[in-house]
């Protein structure tokens, strides 16, 4: 039940963002995308992973970017091309793309600020515009689990809780606009933070 109603909360919130970017970063036909943070997984069910991909006008113009095997990714959306690659080190010309997004991934690079702020440049580094958005640490609610206060733990205990493998450090306003090698305009959403940029 708890992980229906995240599903439906999640799917509800990406659907805004996928309308946010529609509106301010006004995407046409034309215009090419970097999405970088997909799964290897299709859209539907219990999960609104690859959401971008499923509602994107024109899937035929964007790249997903993932770390892992993305046969599966592959299969369900095959207008879109598939790379496999560490988002710190992306394997693109700089600029290649006009438009780059990435969906609450930005939180779960390892490495800590350093490995976020890589992660970010590059991103910056191969498309033109970016639109990124990462759960706002001061939200009392830790989005990708529904548990009130636990982001707000030291990360050893933050780690014992949170039922995945995977890294997670939560940024606030600041600390994600200090990531960006240029000036952002961060939208506070309550539960979401989403920088657009170069402001």
């Amino acid at each position: 039940m708890l992980r229906r109603v995240a599903s439906q909360v999640s799917l509800r919130s990406r659907e805004r963002k996928l309308r946010l970017f529609l509106d301010l970063l006004q995407p046409g036909p034309d215009t090419s995308v970097v999405d970088v943070g997909v799964t290897d997984a299709p859209f539907g069910g219990d999960s609104s992973d690859n959401f971008f991909e499923a509602m994107y006008p024109w899937p035929d113009r964007v790249t997903g970017v993932g770390q892992t095997g993305l046969d599966s990714f592959a299969a369900a959306f095959p207008r879109v091309r598939a790379v496999r690659a560490d988002g710190r080190d992306l394997p693109f010309a700089d600029r290649e793309f006009d438009l780059g997004f990435s969906n609450a991934v930005v939180e779960h690079v390892a490495g800590g600020r350093d490995g976020q702020r890589r992660f970010v440049h590059e991103l910056c580094r191969v498309a033109d515009r970016v639109f990124v958005t990462t759960p706002n640490r001061f939200f009392p609610l830790e989005v990708h689990t529904l548990l009130p206060f636990v982001h707000w733990l030291p990360a050893p205990a933050r780690e014992r809780l949170i039922p995945f493998d995977d890294v997670l450090d939560p940024l606030g306003p600041k600390a994600f606009a200090s990531l960006f090698p240029y000036e952002v305009r961060v939208l506070n959403r309550g539960m979401t933070l989403i920088a657009i940029g170069p402001a």
